[in-house]
C-alpha cells in the first residue's frame, strides 16, 4: 500500500503543479487513497521531495533525482567546507568543524559510507567518529586527508 501510494505521489507531482500537502492529499483522495496529513508529510520526507519556484511565483513539489556521483561530490564539498582539523584517540577520530557545521559534516561523513566507520556523533563544532580499530582510524584519516587536499 505504501509503495503504491508513494509511486502515485511521484506520478501526481509530475503531472500537476502541486504546491501544498493539502493539495497533494486532495489529489490522492481523488485517486482513491484515504490519507492523513501526517501520512502525506511522512511520504514527502521519505521520497525526499522538495519545492521549486515556478515563473508565476507559486511553488510545486519535485523529486530530486541525483546520481550517486553527484551526491558524493556534494558530500565531499560539505566535508571540505566545514572541516577545520582532526585528531585521533585510539579508535576515536575527533573532527573539529566551523561553528554550527558539525551536524552537516557528520552527515556528509556518514553518507560517504566508509566501511571502517561505525558511526558519528556531532555537537556544534566537534564530531566524534567511532572507528572499528586503531589501524582503521589511521586509514580513515588518510582517506579524509585526500578529500580535503
Amino acid at each position: 500500500m505504501k509503495t503504491r501510494r508513494q509511486t502515485k505521489i511521484l506520478e501526481l507531482i509530475k503531472k500537476y503543479e502541486i504546491g501544498t500537502q493539502e493539495d497533494l492529499t486532495d489529489y490522492l483522495e481523488q485517486e482513491g487513497y484515504q490519507v492523513t496529513q501526517a501520512t502525506v508529510s511522512r511520504d514527502i520526507r521519505e521520497l525526499k521531495l522538495t519545492k521549486v519556484s515556478l515563473t508565476n511565483g507559486r511553488q510545486k513539489y519535485v523529486a530530486l533525482l541525483e546520481t550517486n556521483e553527484d551526491l558524493a561530490q556534494k558530500y565531499e564539498r560539505i566535508f571540505r567546507d566545514g572541516f577545520i582539523s582532526m585528531d585521533i584517540a585510539q579508535n576515536i577520530l575527533v573532527i573539529k568543524t566551523v561553528s554550527g557545521m558539525a551536524m552537516a559534516v557528520a552527515a556528509a561523513l556518514d553518507a560517504l559510507q566508509l566501511r571502517e566507520v561505525v558511526g558519528t556523533i556531532a555537537g556544534d563544532d566537534t564530531i566524534m567518529c567511532a572507528v572499528r580499530t586503531t589501524d582503521d582510524a589511521i586509514v580513515v584519516i588518510d582517506k579524509l586527508r585526500k578529500l580535503i587536499e
